[in-house]
């Protein structure tokens, strides 16, 4: 099989100008090459325990993510991926475990938590949703701004500077002023994501940002994230696309169960996954009619 024919293989290739994190888009920025990730951790999240009445979501999921590093969570329906990145971005209280950042906050869920301490968590992230989320009243530009000036208190100028570099790197500089509804649902993604750059977090949290679209769509969406992750941007993705996972990723973490059952490079966990539940899980996403 050669590695066109191989489905771990494709995916879509890197293209445009470099999106640096935390600071301002440059036009003529050259093509970055990945950042090497840090050996310290940006986030680090011990023991996070979720349960919704007696369904136990997460048992002690352990991660942990360095500055320029793409951690991808693979799994089943149902395994606990998207609440794990529900509880980084503060949308969901874990009932016990800690998660911290590399210079703050650092949280305890063990313990009662400060007011507002959850929002603490959303100053260094930014989630993009499966539901591209827009608000369906205001135009693109407007859906960009929105969180700069109402959050972050960015003036107004300043605001669709930045959004319409951001809009014109991912090739909707002309749909600025259309609104969602005037949009395919590639473009309301990659609206999605450009909203979550304009927040200049430091951790970028896509929950299977491509299951919503038609298969056509798919490779529009994934070809702006692989971009986002050879440029040094630190990710935590949930997603379906195991070629683009072993391509950007890593670390591969498999979950099921709430549990974190495997975890290692995408060459080890693709190709000699040492755990049987990985191995049935990949034979069944890979060879469905086998």
């Amino acid at each position: 099989m050669s590695p066109s024919d191989d489905p771990l293989q494709q995916g879509p290739d890197a293209a445009g100008e470099p999106l640096t994190p935390g600071d301002p888009p440059a036009p003529n920025d050259p093509l970055a090459p990945k950042a090497a990730p840090d050996d310290s951790p940006l986030l680090t999240a011990r023991g996070i325990r979720k349960s919704f009445g007696d369904n136990e979501v997460l048992r002690s999921i352990d991660l942990d993510v360095r500055r320029g590093e793409v951690v991808v969570l693979i799994g089943p329906s149902g395994s606990g991926k998207t609440t794990v990145l529900r509880s980084l971005n503060g949308l969901e209280t874990p009932d016990g475990g800690t998660i911290s950042f590399a210079g703050g906050p650092e949280l305890d869920f063990a313990k009662p938590l400060p007011k507002g301490a959850r929002f603490a968590l959303r100053d260094r992230s930014a989630m993009v949703f499966q539901q591209h989320n827009l608000f369906p009243h205001m135009t693109v530009l407007q859906n960009v701004i929105e969180g700069p000036q109402r959050v972050q208190r960015l003036p107004k100028a300043q605001a669709i500077a930045e959004a319409s570099a951001l809009l014109d790197r991912v090739g909707l500089a002309e749909k600025r002023d259309a609104y969602p509804f005037e949009l395919s649902g590639g473009q309301q993604q990659r609206v999605g994501i450009v909203r979550a750059l304009a927040l200049k977090p430091d951790l970028l949290l896509f929950d299977e940002p491509t299951s919503a679209l038609d298969p056509e769509l798919v490779g529009e969406v994934l070809s702006v994230i692989k971009e986002l992750a050879d440029e040094g941007w630190t990710m935590v993705v949930v997603t379906h696309e195991l070629g683009f996972a072993r391509q950007a990723a890593d670390e591969v973490l498999f979950m099921d169960g709430g549990v974190v059952v495997e975890r290692g490079a995408p060459g080890d966990i693709f190709t000699r996954p040492t755990e049987e539940r990985t191995r049935r899980f990949l034979d069944r996403i890979l060879r469905p009619m086998d």
